[in-house]
């Protein structure tokens, strides 16, 4: 700024009470003069004038002139203060005083401008905000920078708010400068074309800048093009503009790429709107007016084969073969610059580079038509009419988002009733109506299309005798040729847009609501309505509208839905369609996904396929994957190279590449590698005379390409060290020269073999191979999926100790979107979890009291508290969730599974969340109500804090937080029990029939004819008295006086033995299905006494389905439960204690004793189906057979095979392919052993190779110590791969059996 304006705006601004704007000046020149101080009197008008004193030219800042200030006749909304600066001024800044010395001044104002004194547009701080704040008092200034500014003759002040103890009195200053600018004026038929030297520009860059205004919704603003098809054209479709790009290589004209931006809206509305294109190269910056699109192209796009001349404002070169209608623009362009070249100053001068087709002016014709804005439900326009005339006409364009509305009403004159037109539904509808006959309706407007679009939409009535018909955008879309008898008088009064009040006693009738949009060029019986008149008070009545000028905006631009969200709007207010996207809330931005396979699990999810959203509510899309449910979850990613793949032919001069593409981008897989704990990927490296490095000088032959794009030459269980394989780390390489075995450059296979483990290098993208050109030289490579494990962010925690401690990040930045998730747990009452602060914005989460949490925050609008109470306290000592959100529509807060409280946000208020402080987390900047307990998994937009890493340095504050089990116990199922661990917990199944991560997969087996699973619990209970086993405290003599039996089964065969539990003492228990297909339970607790007998006869439970049984004895007590429906408590007679157990036997008794005769039948028939989840209080004889974890007296005999009753009883389908459909791609850490480990590594194996060239005895005694070393290599396999192998791998495999000198019976052992 000048020095002495400077001085004077500083002055004025610490004399000031009232606060900087929050936009703060960005000019980088000056442009701050005082505007209106130099002004004559006649520069200024108003609406009105309390007194000649009150004039509007008294309104200058800081002056005592006259009373002091401007003040109207009238204070109301209605009011207005106007200066003409007398030509096109650019406005940086306004400041405002109240009237000097008075209780008159204004609280709150719009400020609108304009080229013309007509069509005036509203300023807008924020894309939601109109208004600005006023003054406090009648002396004091505020000064408001303007952010952008405004290019424009007239100003426009309108009073919203005032001193209610006063009237409205203003005193007003603009701040600015001169503005330069050359205008066209183009009518629809001309044009400006541009040739230019084929030197002086690049085909990769284009620099082009231009304002326009225009009252068409469509036309061509320039169009460049070439000889193939290329082209750049910026046009006006329906009021959007279009930047059309068509480029493709000029040795291939035939391979074009399109491209297609779309900005702006609204920009047919006779206003200023600025374009700025910017190409150079691949990249493309487009941007009108604030709004800013950025499009980095694929492909050969960097060149455009286009011709040496520019086209703006159609397209007049003959010969031009343009494949896209077009129209020519009308309207006027303005400081129109194309690559630094001033396009309208060539014009004007005449230049012989520049083609004027058409009537081309050099100043802008001004449009007088002059728009009216109902700004409510309860705005109308009453207009008197032609009365008692046989003919009713009118016409008017209507400009609108809502989908109904009352367009106008008019009361018929003679006959009671009268006609309205409204929107219902986006389609326009008139509807005639009379007393005593049901009423005319007639629709009109496109079926597909409203007439709510945003769009300019003209509409005509015309009702002549018993002649009715309405038009919609020129075509008569539908009329009624007779109406009845009765004639068509036209009444005195029209009504537009709404009805008054019943007060006013008007007979105006409103079914739909009251209009909200535009409306111009408005026309009683063929006659223009003069609007300024109106506006004046000397024609019809109003309430509610902004005369001369058309409000409307666009709420979807920008489109605040996110992640793809469709928008759709009224006048007020938008909506986001969040189907399809995998988000939801108002604007799309809480994803309905976990970010990881972690939290899946923690949710009690089992093995399969899931969406994943990596960064939550950031803006990476959700990608399906496999989680693979262990102890730890796996995240399994696939990618399109998983088959073996040969290499041969190659050099450095010939390399081969192999590229490897992923199911998901390397930005999603970059996020879930970052949250994960481990991270590996399996690359197995077969080699046949091919090196991985060069023996002479060291450079690598052959190398793989990770995600940082670097060239990695360590291979597979290698740390990141320069060329190093895994038996060069562990020393046993098959030439101890090197560090791996391809090193060795034999003319044999071998491997170099392992995992890839350093995240910040995966996942592999390529892998190089240049060593297989010499003759026998070959090489092969597998790449298996990348497997992560864990969430780094879902077990990280903190301990707050101290009132007073807390741990700062930070400025969170949320300005438009705001989330924030965390678990906490606390026995305190209150405490603040997050705090971050503004200069007055802040957003704050607190427990409030022990049943009270609350979301605190300010954007602008005031502060806002949402809070949601608990019928039970929250300080519990358990882990609660919290999830608070902010966006553009309301706020959000959700506790656990409580029903969630919004609040909505003001309509047209500030909406940008600035803050500025740290972030504090467990406490505030005042040491103040600080949180005391553990907080965990802290994201903010989808990003997580890691509060381990600063609560290491933080006094008050130590990392993790132990207890989980308290929470999370209840996901240990079936017995299982929860185990805590350091980070977070496991279930512990020793104890329990099932298995997994959460005790939940039952095991089973299937029976064959005459097998059985014998449990022994002692051979001789006197030796086993001391025993520490899981059966010792069935043993010696104590005496059992309660058991639990739970088990499933599913058989068709009776009489079948399920379960047969036997003594030394000759007692027993058995549950068979007899004969007739009835369930018995046999208890024998008094070997004198014969068994008490439990019967189930309501149904044959040989039928082929499975069934459930759960049996619990409480001494002389049994309570037995059939498939969850059938339940007895029965008292036995035969004893109540179980004594010295010794076996469990479930199928064929194979052992003769004293049992009942049906007992006897179904032990010798056994049990042929499937058992699942068989479980003795608890000893699990199935998991013992089955998946032993340590040595147990089991025994088993005949086929007995695991199987899934589950499955084969036909459960859900959906839950049998997640659980196991992946079996054979699932990557698990287990599954480690390739198809082809036949390519012996060892120094044993290669020796035996050696030998069965030179010794046929050795080589078969080799083979036999490499079946004895495969058959244990087998056993120790947890989990083999598929047997069913490509080709290429099967072809390597034959090779390598012709290498180890081994016949055909060596593929049975080893493939």
């Amino acid at each position: 700024m000048g020095s002495i304006t400077g001085a004077v705006l500083k002055t004025l601004l610490l004399l000031s009470t009232q606060n900087w704007n929050r936009v703060i000046a960005g000019n980088s020149y000056d442009c701050d003069e005082p505007l209106v101080s130099t002004l004559s009197q006649a520069s200024f008008s108003s609406s009105s004038e309390l007194s000649s004193s009150h004039g509007a030219g008294f309104a200058r800042l800081n002056r005592r002139d006259g009373a002091g200030g401007w003040s109207p006749l009238v204070s109301n909304k209605y009011q207005w203060l106007q200066i003409d600066l007398g030509e096109r001024m650019e406005t940086t800044a306004v400041a405002t005083q109240g009237g000097y010395g008075s209780s008159n001044w204004v609280t709150s104002y719009l400020l609108m401008f304009s080229d013309s004194g007509r069509n005036w547009k509203q300023y807008r701080q924020e894309d939601s905000i109109w208004g600005f704040s006023g003054n406090a008092n009648a002396d004091s200034v505020v000064y408001y920078r303007l952010q952008p500014s405004i290019k424009a003759r007239f100003l426009r002040f309108i009073p919203l708010e005032w001193n209610p103890r006063g009237r409205i009195g203003m005193r007003i200053e603009v701040f600015g400068c001169a503005y330069r600018s050359e205008v066209v004026d183009l009518d629809g038929k001309s044009s400006l074309l541009y040739r230019f030297d084929q030197n002086s520009l690049s085909p990769v860059k284009d620099i082009i800048s231009l304002k326009f205004k225009t009252m068409q919704s469509d036309g061509i603003l320039l169009h460049r093009e070439g000889q193939n098809g290329d082209h750049i054209t910026l046009e006006l479709r329906r009021g959007r503009l279009f930047l059309l790009i068509n480029s493709g290589e000029a040795r291939l004209p035939s391979a074009h790429t399109l491209i297609n931006l779309t900005l702006g809206s609204l920009l047919d509305d006779q206003h200023w709107h600025s374009v700025l294109i910017q190409r150079v190269g691949k990249q493309v910056n487009f941007t009108v007016d604030e709004h800013r699109h950025r499009f980095h192209a694929q492909g050969e796009f960097s060149y455009l084969d286009l011709d040496y001349e520019i086209s703006f404002g159609g397209i007049p070169a003959p010969g031009k073969s343009v494949s896209f209608p077009h129209k020519n623009f009308h309207g006027c362009l303005e400081n129109l610059f194309y690559n630094g070249v001033d396009i309208i100053d060539l014009a004007k001068r005449q230049k012989p580079e520049i083609i004027a087709t058409g009537n081309v002016s050099f100043s802008c014709s001004q449009s007088q038509s002059v728009p009216v804005t109902f700004l409510s439900p309860k705005s109308y326009l009453a207009l008197p009419g032609f009365s008692r005339e046989d003919e009713l006409s009118a016409m008017f364009q209507i400009r609108t988002w809502n989908k109904a509305g009352l367009l106008l009403f008019s009361e018929l004159h003679l006959v009671s009733g009268g006609l309205l037109l409204f929107l219902n539904d986006g389609k326009l509808r008139l509807n005639l109506y009379q007393p005593g006959k049901l009423p005319s309706d007639i629709t009109a407007g496109n079926k597909c299309v409203g007439l709510n679009d945003g769009q300019w939409h003209s509409i005509s009535l015309s009702a002549k005798r018993n002649h009715l018909s309405v038009a919609v955008d020129g075509q008569v879309a539908s009329a009624a040729s007779s109406l009845g008898p009765e004639q068509i008088y036209s009444g005195g009064t029209y009504f537009f847009g709404g009805c008054p009040d019943n007060s006013f006693g008007s007979k105006c009738k409103n079914p739909v609501g009251g209009f909200q949009g535009c409306m111009r060029l408005i026309s009683i019986g063929n006659k223009v309505v003069d609007l300024i008149s109106v506006q004046q008070g000397s024609l019809g009545n109003f309430s509610d509208l902004q005369i001369d000028s058309c409000g409307i905006t666009d709420r979807c631009l920008p489109n605040y839905c996110e992640h793809g969200g469709e928008c759709s709007q009224s006048w007020s207010t938008f909506h986001c369609n969040c189907a399809n996207t995998g988000y939801t809330g108002a604007t799309c931005h809480n994803s309905i996904y976990e970010q990881s396979c972690e939290a899946y699990k923690h949710r009690g999810n089992t093995s399969g396929f899931y969406y994943i959203d990596s960064d939550g509510s950031g803006p990476l899309e959700p990608f399906l994957l496999y989680c693979n449910m262990t102890e730890t979850a796996w995240t399994v990613i696939q990618h399109n190279g998983s088959d073996l793949t040969r290499v041969r032919n190659t050099n450095p001069e010939n390399p081969y590449a192999g590229f490897f593409e992923y199911v998901a981008s390397m930005e999603q897989l970059q996020a879930t590698i970052n949250l994960a704990e481990h991270c590996e990927q399996e690359l197995t490296y077969y080699c046949k005379k091919s090196r991985l490095v060069n023996k002479q000088d060291g450079s690598p032959l052959s190398w793989w390409v990770g995600r940082t794009n670097e060239t990695q030459t360590y291979w597979g269980g290698s740390l990141p060290d320069p060329q190093k394989c895994t038996c060069g780390l562990e020393g046993n390489c098959i030439d101890s020269q090197y560090y791996c075995n391809c090193d060795a450059d034999r003319n044999e296979w071998t491997n170099d073999t392992g995992f890839l483990s350093y995240k910040e290098h995966l996942p592999v993208r390529k892998i190089v191979v240049t060593d297989t050109g010499r003759p026998h030289s070959e090489a092969a490579y597998k790449l298996g999926p990348l497997l992560c494990r864990g969430d780094r962010s879902f077990w990280n925690s903190a301990s707050f100790n101290t009132e007073a401690s807390y741990l700062h990040f930070p400025t969170f930045h949320g300005e438009l979107s705001a989330d924030v998730s965390f678990f906490f747990k606390t026995t305190a009452s209150s405490g603040v979890f997050l705090e971050n602060l503004g200069i007055t914005d802040f957003i704050r989460i607190e427990l409030r009291s022990p049943a009270v949490v609350t979301f605190s925050f300010d954007v602008g609008n005031g502060p806002f508290e949402i809070s949601v109470q608990s019928p039970a306290h929250f300080n519990d000592n358990q882990w609660h969730h919290v999830r608070v959100e902010r966006n553009m529509k309301e706020a959000s807060l959700q506790v656990d599974q409580l029903l969630p409280k919004i609040q909505p946000a003001p309509a047209d208020g500030h909406v940008l969340l600035q803050l500025n402080s740290q972030l504090f987390v467990g406490g505030t900047a005042t040491r103040q109500r600080g949180f005391l307990g553990c907080i965990r998994s802290l994201q903010l937009n989808g990003m997580s804090l890691d509060l381990e890493e600063r609560a290491k340095v933080t006094p008050g504050v130590e990392p993790g937080c132990r207890g989980h089990c308290s929470s999370y116990g209840k996901l240990c199922q079936n017995g299982g029990k929860c185990r805590e661990k350091l980070s977070g917990f496991s279930c512990d199944c020793t104890f329990s029939a099932y298995t997994g991560p959460f005790c939940s997969k039952e095991i089973s087996a299937y029976f064959g004819s005459g097998s059985s699973v014998i449990y022994n619990f002692q051979e001789n209970y006197s030796l086993n008295k001391n025993s520490s086993s899981h059966a010792a405290s069935f043993h010696g003599d104590m005496k059992l006086s309660r058991e639990m039996i739970k088990f499933s089964f599913r058989t068709t065969r009776a009489p079948s033995l399920l379960l047969y539990v036997s003594s030394f003492y000759k007692e027993y228990l058995s549950v068979i299905i007899a004969k007739n297909g009835s369930l018995q339970i046999r208890y024998k607790l008094n070997r004198y006494q014969e068994p008490d007998v439990i019967n189930f006869d309501f149904k044959n439970m040989a039928d082929g389905q499975l069934h459930h049984v759960e049996i619990n004895r409480e001494e002389g007590v049994v309570f037995v439960e059939i498939d969850e429906n059938a339940k007895r408590q029965v008292h036995l007679s035969s004893g109540t204690e179980f004594s010295a157990i010794r076996s469990l036997v479930l199928g064929r008794i194979l052992e003769h004793s004293d049992i009942d005769q049906e007992t006897a039948l179904a032990g010798a028939q056994g049990f042929l189906g499937c058992l699942s989840a068989v479980q003795l209080s608890h000893v699990a004889p199935l998991k013992a057979a089955l998946q032993p974890s340590h040595p147990a007296p089991i025994t088993v005999s005949g086929p007995v095979t695991e199987s899934s009753c589950m499955a084969q009883a036909g459960t859900d389908a959906t839950l049998r392919e997640r659980t196991h459909s992946f079996a054979d791609h699932s990557g698990t850490r287990d599954d480690r052993q390739p198809h082809a480990n036949v390519i012996g590594s060892d120094s044993a194996v290669i020796g035996g190779l050696i030998a069965v060239v030179v010794f046929i005895l050795l080589c078969i005694a080799a083979i036999a110590v490499r079946i004895y070393q495969q058959k244990r290599l087998y056993k120790r396999n947890e989990a083999k791969r598929s047997e069913n192998v490509d080709s290429a791998e099967a072809v390597l495999k034959s090779e390598l059996n012709v290498q180890s000198a081994v016949n055909e019976n060596q593929r049975e052992y080893f493939f």
